[in-house]
């Protein structure tokens, strides 16, 4: 009989001695007793199925084929590589090892080159980024921002303050494009409000290429360490063919005019660069002539 008694006519739909599963302790034992079994049922197949995996028909070795590499015997790894990355429970020291920072490097050279790659013709503007907002070089930056961008120019800077926004304010006023290419630091900057396109970076030499590949010349404001370090690898490139055409102006001659005699009656006179190297900046004070400067001699 299949009535609620049952099939051997057994009341199953209520019981006082804790074997029905729905009262006392009895549920308990029979709940946990088959979960355990499963376990073991789960268990025994993952090694059934690891064993038939590296164990591969018609070979007396294990094999398993990770992407394009195979391993066999001893060199075979447990798990799959989409499950050590899907294991959160992992190691993550592998965060900071080389080959990680390489495709981080790689995404930074992308990620640039994504946002740069329509920008059209652009001088890059540099400068110190303690330059007050009040004096003359921040006005200088302002005025050559905006000489630039009515000259059909976007201004590139390093997207910080002082005399990278002042460039950056010019541009924009002038209603051009202003583009500002940040720089991870100990100490935090942020990219300044006049900035249109902006790219953060966490590695110097990745933003230097931005710097170079995406602009046509340099116009270099009085500036520091940071400042200066652009400069000479600029001028290092220019001296060294590896890129040609390209302008560099150092506007300001009080300011850069001691730079420019120690190296003419230093390094060139004691043979260390030759005169013709000379040639491969010049220092103005003039708005007008700096923006002639890097557009003409680049065209």
């Amino acid at each position: 009989m299949t009535d609620a008694t049952g099939r051997d006519g057994t009341d199953t739909t209520d019981s006082t001695d804790g074997t029905d599963g729905t009262d006392g302790t009895g549920g308990a034992a029979g709940t946990d007793a088959l979960v355990g079994e499963v376990a073991d049922w789960q268990e025994a197949a993952a090694a059934a199925y690891a064993a038939a995996e590296t164990m591969p028909e018609g070979k007396g070795w294990p094999e398993r084929h990770t992407g394009p590499v195979i391993r066999r015997r001893g060199q075979v790894q447990p798990g799959t590589t989409d499950q050590r990355l899907l294991d959160s429970r992992g190691e993550t020291d592998w965060v900071h090892s080389d080959p990680w920072r390489v495709l981080r490097i790689q995404s930074e050279f992308v990620e640039g080159f994504g946002a740069l790659a329509e920008l059209g013709p652009a001088v890059s503007v540099f400068g110190s980024a303690r330059t007050p907002v009040d004096s003359r070089e921040y006005e200088s930056g302002v005025r050559i921002g905006r000489a630039l961008a009515e000259a059909g120019l976007a201004v590139i800077t390093g997207g910080g303050p002082g005399a990278m926004e002042a460039a950056n304010k010019g541009a924009l006023e002038a209603g051009g494009v202003s583009v500002g290419l940040g720089i991870e630091l100990p100490f935090e900057q942020g990219l300044n409000p006049y900035v249109d396109i902006g790219v953060n970076f966490r590695y110097f030499f990745v933003r230097k290429t931005m710097f170079v590949k995406y602009a046509r010349g340099f116009v270099v404001l009085p500036g520091g360490f940071g400042t200066l370090d652009e400069l000479f690898e600029a001028l290092t490139l220019v001296q060294t063919k590896k890129v040609t055409r390209f302008p560099i102006v150092l506007f300001g001659s009080e300011y850069w005019g001691g730079l420019a005699t120690w190296i003419r009656r230093t390094l060139v006179a004691e043979g260390k660069a030759s005169a013709a190297d000379l040639e491969l900046f010049y220092v103005t004070d003039d708005v007008d002539e700096a923006v002639d400067r890097v557009t003409k001699e680049s065209a």
